[in-house]
């Protein structure tokens, strides 16, 4: 299985993580699980961008899936992460998460990711309320 690798050179959902260790991360999980690593793509740093990504899915004639960093680098946007992982589906592609060792192949794997982003998105929002209160 071919997976182009997939990182950001930005922060992503509080996070923020080096591009070479994001790197080191994805080529490690490709390794232990018998997947071909195609060299990554790094999303550009303009807030809320996802152009890399799509530009990536009109690669999916030549890879069987793409392999992010981490879950939190899907669109913060719910629509527009929905879309995203609907052109997955529809595609027959997969979509790996390396830190999280968590794959997308079907709705039932994209609803647990779901939970884990409501679930993080509540505890920043809560974090952030703490911060303006203080």
């Amino acid at each position: 299985m071919k997976l182009r690798g997939y990182i950001f050179s930005k922060p992503f959902l509080g996070e923020r993580v080096p591009q070479h260790v994001q790197n080191i991360i994805i080529r490690d999980y490709c390794t232990k699980n018998n997947f071909q690593y195609l060299l990554s793509v790094a999303e550009y740093a303009i807030l809320g961008s996802d152009l890399i990504l799509q530009q990536t899915i009109s690669e999916f004639n030549k890879i069987d899936g793409i392999v992010a960093y981490s879950i939190f680098q899907l669109p913060e946007d719910w629509s527009a992460r929905q879309l995203i992982v609907k052109i997955f589906l529809d595609s027959k592609k997969e979509m790996h998460f390396a830190c999280e060792n968590m794959v997308i192949r079907n709705n039932n794997d994209f609803q647990k990711i779901e939970s884990i982003w409501q679930i993080k998105s509540t505890f920043l929002s809560n974090d952030l309320q703490g911060d303006l209160c203080d």
